[in-house]
């Protein structure tokens, strides 16, 4: 047989796949008489294309073990994704070939984990994790697009439950599916009305070349008469293939004694149906019992999407720390987008608690003043680029209370009206003002760091008036009827809002925000944050105005994101699926994970310190700081003095000041932990949890002997200092990431790559940078042996970097200490840490995943770990 022959009944096979699924095809080849051998051939084509699609690097997926990949891809005669793939090429705003590149191998992928809708009955239930605003809409558009190309009829998008990000996901979906294939598509919804039809539903399930389209609120009344009306079309669902799109999956969905019981039922409606929750925080929908058989957890599948290009997520804007084993230079810092809400700002524009709320009036601070004026700045600096969206919008998001979001119109108002009297006459002050502010602004943020050309202030001005001018406040609540439109031309708007404006809906153009709004959970926080997303043309611009203990929630978020996808990434190299892993989510002292009617299932995690190095990074320098350093400088004196009569001293030679004791007890260790105070930032440095450890680790005889070393700066200008024999100390320069007038200074990184080679030999030509290396050698010279490493530090510590700034710490010295634990060579001894995961002790073959990356598995059979 010729390839062309093969090729002809390649398609032929193909075109029985439009009806059945592989296994029938096969049959009507033999009723064809199609000899064994080319079947064989054909097979073997089909299985090497559903390789491809099943082994594709991106998106990163966790799913069942045996789950078949039907899905091979687009292919000839699709109607939906060719003409979707054409929009986004064209318009007046199109994708770079890229993005739709990556868009159609993201997409491909998920529709190849649902189930095959030539099947005679399934039901699966999996999870999309994106980002916030991050293209998700895009992404179900694409998946509902490919599979409607292979008979999926039925499509069903929970768009949150705000009657603004229906409308949304409405018009886009109306615009990139229904629009593009006049005639294909019954729209059941519509952008002007949820879910409300009555009567029999046959009607739009009778016809076998049609989808339906319904986009419906998570609520109550829409659900009910939604489960009613298709009640009454169960005859015809028998043979509907249904996609169920859940966006925002873990808003009402997870733990609603009301929404949750009612989306369970819709399911049970259609024989043939798929379950799809799209979300950027799924610490709910992690936490989910698995072992009920009717619940929401992902148990089929679980996505995760990659960051797209040019991102602006919590890493970015926030920076983090570094989780357990990454390179402490290559975490992000964050970009110095974010400026301080002073706490004498907050009781001006929020109230303090409801009883003050119903005589509350917001005033114009300085601090609001400012981002007002910077977002006129910002926006005018993107008319002289002329990139972008045509929109540009600023944040105004302090209380959910909606009549304090009109009293807001009144100062906001009255500052444009008085900026633009001011820019009129030409008035000195409001110039020097604002070219002030503008220098400042770009000073901090390199316009060149993101592509971008910096903008002079003169060509600033020149279109200052028009955009102060063409601005306005809207009030966007579920009371208020002056709701955002970007639909109807170019928009500069300052809106004022609460939870309408807080999950879901895209705010376009987003430069600025004014945000003192708190939340005590992480998904909530998460998804007020609007400002994440894309910036294109003016990625350099946004800024964000909040207070100082919000932005370090943010940064603990971008820490708890990164560690859930890294368990994630690292499940894929250990053959899980998602019923025999659970994910972490790192808990905070002052925040919940998620409500707690959806941490009912959740269970305390574990962690262990095998192989990792814990060091101090954030030192307190305010004038009441002098009595917490001196603590911690006593603690190492201590420490050393012990080391002196316990441990035994080892010469290093060409070392300089560095200086060396082997075999001191864990006692005195415990003692250190005791006394030492770590910043609660540091948060694996929990010192209840170091000694627990350190216990458990001891009952099984290691690190009962621990090296303890002095790392001090040998250059000529070290400033000196004295320890209690009257040895000399050179102080370690360790300036600040932060600004010098922060109250908490981060140094970023303590300890230098060669310095947890202290205790080591190492052989000529061994690269110490490489964690990997020095971990081997650990593991054959000193493998149960801790190592303690004190850094006596400059209080002053002053730089000539120009991104760093002097750490100047009211004290004589300031005291860095890092561990270092050397890998068990079995199992590790685990303790309580402050995580939570998914229950899954009562699912069968369960696997509890409880330890960080970088440790060794549990061994179960260990019994003392």
């Amino acid at each position: 047989m010729t390839d062309e022959d093969l090729d002809d009944q390649y398609e032929a096979f193909q075109s029985f796949l439009e009806r059945d699924t592989p296994e029938k095809a096969v049959r009507k080849l033999r009723l064809l008489r199609v000899p064994e051998e080319i079947i064989g051939l054909i097979l073997e084509r089909h299985e090497q294309e559903v390789i491809r699609v099943r082994e594709m690097r991106e998106p990163k997926v966790v799913y069942t073990a045996g789950r078949l990949t039907w899905y091979t891809g687009p292919r000839a005669g699709d109607r939906y994704w060719p003409a979707l793939q054409k929009k986004l090429a064209g318009g007046t705003r199109p994708w770079p070939q890229a993005a739709i590149d990556s868009l159609d191998e993201e997409s491909t992928k998920v529709v190849g984990l649902l189930d095959n809708p030539r099947a005679d009955d399934f039901r699966s239930m999996g999870l999309v994790l994106g980002y916030v605003q991050s293209g998700k809409t895009a992404n179900f558009t694409a998946v509902m697009s490919k599979a409607a190309d292979r008979g999926y009829r039925l499509f069903i998008v929970l768009s949150g439950i705000h009657n603004g990000l229906r409308r949304q996901t409405q018009a886009r979906l109306a615009r990139e599916l229904v629009q593009l294939n006049p005639g294909q598509w019954h729209e059941v919804t519509t952008i002007d009305s949820d879910f409300n039809l009555k009567g029999n539903a046959a009607a739009y399930f009778a016809a076998q070349n049609q989808q339906s389209l319904l986009v419906v609120k998570k609520n109550a009344k829409v659900l009910e008469k939604l489960n009613g009306w298709l009640a009454t079309a169960t005859a015809y669902l028998r043979d509907c293939p249904t996609l169920v799109i859940d966006d925002e999956a873990d808003q009402a969905t997870v733990g609603g004694k009301v929404i949750n019981p009612l989306l369970g039922k819709l399911l049970k409606s259609f024989p043939k149906v798929d379950y799809v929750g799209y979300t950027a925080t799924p610490f709910a929908n992690l936490l989910i019992d698995p072992a009920v058989d009717d619940g929401f957890y992902p148990r089929d599948f679980v996505v995760s999407l990659k960051a797209p290009s040019g991102y602006q997520g919590p890493e970015l804007l926030f920076g983090r720390d570094p989780l357990d084993g990454e390179d402490l230079n290559e975490v992000p810092a964050g970009e110095d987008m974010i400026r301080e809400i002073p706490e004498e700002d907050v009781e001006s524009v929020r109230p303090i608690n409801k009883a003050a709320a119903a005589d509350f009036v917001p005033e114009m601070t300085e601090s609001l003043r400012h981002a007002v004026l910077y977002f006129w700045l910002a926006t005018a600096a993107r008319r002289v680029r002329g990139t972008g969206v045509p929109h540009s919008t600023m944040l105004v998001h302090t209380t959910l209370q909606t009549g304090i979001h009109e009293d807001f119109r009144a100062p906001l108002d009255d500052l444009r009206q008085e900026v633009l009297v001011d820019l009129r006459s030409d008035d000195f002050d409001l110039y020097d003002e604002i070219e002030k502010q503008w220098a400042d602004e770009t000073s901090r943020v390199n316009a060149a760091d993101f592509g971008e050309m910096p903008v002079p202030f003169e060509a600033v001005l020149r279109h200052l008036p028009d955009v102060v001018a063409e601005s306005r406040v809207v009030v966007d609540n579920f009371r208020s009827r002056d709701r955002l439109d970007y639909e109807s031309g170019p928009v500069v708007a300052i809106a004022v809002g609460g939870n309408t404006l807080s999950r879901g809906l895209t705010l376009e153009g987003l430069v600025t925000s004014y945000f003192v709004r708190a939340s005590s959970a992480y998904d909530t926080l998460l998804q007020m944050g609007r400002w994440f997303g894309h910036r294109s043309g003016y990625a350099d611009l946004p800024r964000i105005w909040m207070t100082t203990e919000l932005a370090g929630w943010f940064r603990h978020l971008a820490v708890v994101e990164a560690e859930i996808r890294k368990d994630i990434d690292r499940y894929l190299t250990e053959d899980k699926n998602p019923l025999t892993f659970a994910v972490r989510i790192r808990t905070h002292p002052k925040m919940l994970v998620t409500a707690p009617a959806r941490m009912k299932a959740a269970v305390t995690a574990h962690a262990a310190y095998g192989g990792d190095l814990v060091e101090s990074r954030y030192f307190p320098t305010d004038a009441g700081a002098e009595e917490w350093l001196q603590r911690n400088a006593d603690a190492a004196v201590l420490l050393i003095q012990e080391a002196q009569q316990h441990g035994r001293i080892e010469p290093l030679p060409s070392s300089g000041q560095r200086w060396l004791w082997r075999d001191v007890s864990y006692r005195d260790v415990l003692n250190f932990i005791d006394e030492y105070r770590f910043h609660e930032r540091t948060e694996e440095a929990r010192p209840q949890l170091l000694r627990r450890y350190i216990e458990k680790r001891v009952e099984n005889n290691a690190l009962i002997a621990w090296d303890v070393a002095i790392i001090g700066n040998s250059k000529a200008d070290a400033t000196m200092w004295k320890l209690p024999d009257g040895t000399m100390v050179g102080l370690n320069r360790r300036s600040r990431i932060n600004d010098a007038d922060d109250p908490l200074a981060d140094i970023k990184t303590l300890s230098g790559p060669r310095d947890a080679t202290v205790n080591l030999w190492v052989p000529d030509g061994t690269d110490v940078t490489k964690r990997s290396e020095v971990d081997k050698l650990r593991a054959a010279q000193r493998p149960d042996h801790g190592l303690l490493l004190l850094y006596p530090i400059d209080p002053v510590s002053t730089t000539t970097r120009k991104e760093r700034h002097p750490l100047n710490a009211p004290c004589e010295v300031v005291m860095g200490a890092a561990f270092v634990f050397p890998k068990p060579a079995k199992a590790d001894s685990q303790v309580e840490q402050d995580y939570i995961s998914a229950d899954l002790s009562r699912v069968s073959g369960a696997y509890w995943e409880e330890e960080d990356p970088e440790a060794l598995r549990q061994d179960p059979e260990d019994e003392s770990a």
